[in-house]
């Protein structure tokens, strides 16, 4: 402000000297400058604030990538599949045999709202009895019902539908006594 002042003095100064304007026409300039100032300023504060506002996507678990699935074949060891995927998310013992669930989910949070889940997928490897893999799937949510990627058909009953449809169970549903 103090160099707005400063300013209008000088232009007053050099105007009057020069005959061209008078001392209210610079200082109508000079808050017509001030104005404007101050409204880049509340526009810069309000774009600041709005840039506050868009949403935030965060991913939990295992992120893996298409390479993943092609990467494990039939016929590999427990151990194999842990060297190349990591630590699965949790195991179960399916039927005979046993299997490992890396999970990954989506979500998203608007400014200082609740993380809302997006997405959720699972990548299953089945292992037989003799702990070798015998086959894999990568299930997520598609039209509201459970889809197997790796096949591109929504999953029939199988021996492990129970701990499948649990993986899936809450998303997108709001929780409702949680204490949050």
């Amino acid at each position: 402000m103090m160099r707005l002042a400063m300013d209008a003095r000088k232009l007053n100064d050099a105007t009057v000297a020069e005959g061209q304007a008078k001392p209210a026409q610079a200082l109508r300039l000079v808050q017509r400058q001030a104005r404007l100032t101050v409204l880049l300023s509340l526009g810069l504060g309000l774009g600041l604030a709005l840039l506050g506002c868009s949403e935030t996507i965060i991913k939990h678990g295992h992120q893996f990538q298409e390479n993943d699935l092609q990467s494990i074949t039939s016929g590999m060891s427990q151990e194999q599949v842990r060297t190349t995927l990591g630590t699965p998310t949790t195991t179960a013992t399916v039927g005979g045999g046993s299997a490992y669930y890396y999970i990954s989910s989506t979500t998203g949070q608007t400014a200082f709202f609740k993380e809302v889940e997006k997405d959720r997928k699972v990548l299953a490897v089945y292992f037989n009895q003799l702990g070798s893999v015998d086959r894999v799937a990568h299930y997520g949510i598609k039209d509201g019902k459970v889809f197997n990627f790796a096949k591109q058909k929504t999953s029939t009953p199988s021996r492990d539908e129970g701990i499948i449809k649990a993986l899936f169970r809450n998303l997108g549903a709001k929780q409702f006594g949680t204490g949050d």
